[in-house]
């Protein structure tokens, strides 16, 4: 039996992770910003992580974090801030279930920070694909070189307008 052409618009692997990242962070609870990670195996997503106040402690729209509640401008005040970020929250949750994440990639809506960098590092994750960069400083790189991670930005590509049948 002769097997269906395949769609044109079928996502590469980059292209699906990154998708289903943007749907992790719409779990996001920050009022400033929605960011999340995954991390993947051999192709299997095998944790989720999406910014946010730790478990039991009510979430940022419910006043939970002192500085998403206050009128602090972006950068600052950052020390108030009880969110736990994206890729923690990805590596944490992996840890609580016992799975895991050696040699895995990380998919994450934005660049990482230091901090989450000395655990991805430690987590022994080999790979790094952001979408926006944000605030993804030199040391950040650096750390991530040095330790052998390779980290890439992913750019969507431009999409044809005609339909699947050339229409």
């Amino acid at each position: 039996m002769p097997r269906p052409p395949q769609s044109t618009n079928r996502p590469d692997w980059d292209e699906y992770f990154i998708d289903i990242a943007h749907v992790v962070a719409r779990r996001s609870n920050c009022r400033r910003r929605r960011v999340a990670a995954l991390i993947v195996c051999d192709r299997r997503i095998v944790s989720t992580g999406y910014n946010g106040t730790p478990r039991g402690i009510p979430n940022c729209r419910d006043g939970g974090c002192p500085r998403c509640a206050s009128a602090a401008a972006s950068g600052e005040r950052l020390g108030d801030c009880i969110c736990a970020h994206a890729e923690e929250n990805a590596i944490v949750q992996a840890a609580y279930h016992g799975i895991a994440v050696r040699g895995g990639t990380l998919y994450c809506t934005t660049s990482p920070c230091l901090m989450c960098c000395k655990m991805i590092i430690n987590a022994g994750i080999r790979e790094v694909v952001y979408e926006e960069e944000y605030s993804f400083s030199a040391d950040a790189r650096r750390l991530l070189a040095t330790a052998g991670v390779m980290v890439r930005q992913f750019r969507r590509a431009p999409r044809s307008r005609r339909g699947p049948r050339g229409g």
